[in-house]
């Protein structure tokens, strides 16, 4: 049995996912709705109706007890400073030293969001004995806001005082009034509301009326409230300067809070801190994955045309100082797959080079592949029984019986083109080169999920292989199809059993071993891929935890020199980059796409994605055309994004966990149905005649 199967899939982050999805959505939602982006309240109504004859006198402040209203203004020559909005950390502690140099109290009308961001000022605001109102949590009209933003306003601020100062306040000032008769309409409604839950309301008096004659006025923390208080504290008219329910011979609207209230006071301040943390973050995160996701697109179509130039002038490895047509051992390590063993074996035979030793390496199945591979009556045929080692003693078990120098390893559910074996070997003739990757195409491309993985193939891994060829930096040779020197292969041991990225494992230890890889486009094999969900996210859950196993192992290349250090700067920085760190960051983009579509502007946000959707349209096109692929596949791109990405977030997201938590992760082998010849059986007779009889 693998060491690889010790230990169980990790199960324990599924369930903080679960708890972590609906955590960040609460987030987001209430930083929404603290920006007025959800259930918003942000502009006061047109006035209908003026307010009621007994509350329009000039009086600034109202008690309302249902009909009945009492008014009240400040006493002559008594004036009462109320600051609007805040506190602000650059304006408030300025208007703070003002008002202790003149031995002065005001009243503070603040914001409950505010006051959770510097609660140090409200607990400077109360320590200094100045008086604390409501302004509401973030200054939305009372008057046009739902009857759950209404009551939000009012309850959270109170909880906001509550954890900041540990105290409650009974002083309202509603957002977007100044004089008490801007209270109309729906404001006056709003009014009463609030009264109902105790508040005494506060206006403040008309510009006209004189600071001798008592009034309350009202400043922002702003460079002009600064100005404009310190100008009213100048005034010799006035002798008492002084807070609303001190100017009224009242007592203190402020109330010390219980134990508990206090404690769910600190709790909101500590989520509005995480929120606010967590909000900045992802918009980081949108501008890295937006950033990542556009470098990797310019990167791909750049090198892609500088490999398609370097092709016209000369093949990789300058295969044309000779043409390799030496003796091929080709490895078939099979478990389980007498669903397409009989296609690979035929097509291999089929082959127009040759000069084949062909080994299928039955590794210990329970079902009719050896029979099946014995019975493909061919000399060149070899087929070898073992007890289930897995796939790297399978093929370390083939390489014992390899007779020729160059080693040719080929997936059990593979399907060759008649001259793929021989383009496949042709950079070998270069004596730098120590193993060629094969261009894999997908053959059970019919339906939609195998239309997805053909578009990946081709838009994702060739490309990137192109890229990687200029680079010299090529991190995969592909299992379904990759030729290797016998001797490369022996100096670094053989395959290794390290890691669940058998053939990534394989590669980097190459390049460490001072051998180039490259890529041959045009030497092409068909491949089944995953037909389900379930087998799809076994698959590249394997891949993905073994690429992170495979970066592990060999972290240090990026120190070494030579054709180590070029792939260990590049390969393995760019695999960090763009397909771990870019594809965690990715969610990001898709959850502010549908939060602008919902909440914020809607044309804005699907024409960013749409713009972002062309431009990847426009590169899988290019893909396409050089891998000579019908542009009508196209039209699966878009549908990508609803399941198929979301699912290759999710197994990057798992594999990055269970790396973490240092699990190992059994072998995931997906069900053969034998189709990876299904799309060339599809075609034309003229590309039918080139599969192997």
């Amino acid at each position: 049995m693998s060491r690889h199967a010790l230990r169980r899939d990790p199960r324990g982050h599924w369930l903080l996912l679960v708890l972590f999805l609906p955590v960040v959505t609460a987030a987001l939602l209430f930083e929404g709705w603290t920006n007025h982006e959800v259930d918003a309240a942000r502009y006061k109504a047109p006035c209908t109706t003026p307010i009621p004859r007994a509350a329009d006198n000039g009086d600034p402040v109202l008690r309302l007890d249902g009909n009945k209203v009492e008014t009240a203004s400040m006493p002559a020559r008594t004036a009462a400073l109320t600051f609007n909005g805040g506190p602000d950390p650059v304006w408030t502690p300025r208007i703070l030293d003002l008002l202790r140099d003149r031995h002065a109290k005001a009243t503070f009308f603040v914001y409950g969001s505010q006051a959770t961001r510097h609660p140090e000022l409200i607990r400077r605001i109360h320590a200094e004995g100045h008086e604390i109102g409501s302004y509401t949590y973030t200054g939305g009209d009372l008057g046009v806001a739902s009857p759950i933003r209404s009551q939000l306003e009012l309850s959270l601020t109170q909880t906001a005082l509550a954890g900041t100062a540990g105290v409650n306040t009974g002083l309202l000032r509603l957002p977007h009034t100044k004089a008490a008769d801007t209270m109309c309409g729906k404001e006056w409604t709003a009014a009463q509301r609030s009264a109902e839950q105790g508040y005494l309301l506060v206006a403040t008096d008309h510009k006209s009326r004189k600071p001798s004659q008592g009034v309350i006025r009202q400043f922002s923390h702003t460079d002009l409230g600064y100005h404009e208080a310190e100008q009213l504290l100048r005034n010799r008219n006035v002798k008492k300067f002084t807070t609303v329910t001190g100017g009224l011979g009242q007592q203190s609207s402020m109330t010390t809070v219980t134990a508990a209230e206090r404690l769910r006071g600190e709790g909101l301040i500590w989520a509005r801190t995480l929120g606010r943390f967590f909000t900045e973050g992802m918009a980081w995160a949108l501008g890295i994955a937006g950033g990542l996701g556009v470098l990797r697109l310019l990167m791909l179509v750049l090198f892609a045309r500088v490999h398609m130039r370097r092709l016209q002038r000369f093949r990789p490895g300058s295969p044309w100082l000779r043409e390799v047509n030496e003796p091929v051992t080709v490895l078939v390590p099979a478990h389980n797959e007498e669903a397409g063993i009989e296609a690979t074996v035929r097509s291999l035979l089929a082959s127009t080079h040759p000069y084949l030793q062909v080994i299928v390496i039955d590794d210990g199945s329970t079902d009719r592949t050896a029979q099946i591979a014995e019975g493909v009556r061919d000399p060149r045929v070899t087929v070898v029984r073992q007890p289930n080692t897995g796939k790297p003693g399978a093929l370390n078990t083939g390489l014992g019986y390899a007779r020729h120098d160059i080693v040719v390893m080929v997936d059990a559910d593979t399907v060759f083109e008649p001259d793929a074996l021989f383009r496949l070997i042709q950079p070998l003739a270069h004596p730098a080169i120590g193993a060629v990757s094969g261009n894999t195409k997908v053959g059970n491309r019919t339906k939609l999920l195998g239309r997805w993985q053909h578009l990946e193939y081709v838009f994702g891994f060739n490309l990137d292989r192109r890229m990687f060829e200029v680079l010299e930096c090529m991190p995969t040779v592909p299992g379904a199809i990759g030729a290797f020197r016998r001797d490369a292969l022996m100096g670094i041991g053989g395959v290794s059993d390290d890691t669940l990225a058998e053939d990534t494992d394989l590669t980097m230890a190459l390049w460490r071993a001072g051998w180039r890889v490259v890529y041959e486009e045009s030497a092409i094999a068909w491949t089944e891929v995953p037909g389900s969900l379930g087998q799809l996210w076994r698959q590249r859950y394997r891949w993905c935890y073994g690429t992170l196993q495979s970066m592990w192992k060999h972290r240090r290349a990026v120190l070494e020199v030579g054709p180590a250090g070029r792939f260990g700067r590049r390969g393995l920085s760019y695999l960090a980059l763009f397909q771990i760190a870019l594809p965690l960051f990715a969610p990001v983009v898709d959850v502010f796409f549908l939060y602008g579509v919902f909440f914020r502007d809607p044309a804005q946000a699907v024409g960013v994605w749409l713009g972002f959707m062309a431009v990847q349209m426009v590169t899988a096109a290019y893909a396409l055309k050089l891998d000579h692929e019908r542009m009508r596949e196209l039209w699966a791109l878009p549908l990508q994004l609803f399941v198929y990405r979301q699912l290759l977030y999710l197994v990057i997201i798992q594999s990055v966990v269970t790396a973490m938590l240092g699990n190992r992760l059994k072998w995931q082998r997906m069900r053969r149905s034998g189709t990876a010849d299904e799309y060339l059986l599809s075609e034309p007779v003229q590309r039918r005649s080139l599969l192997p009889k």
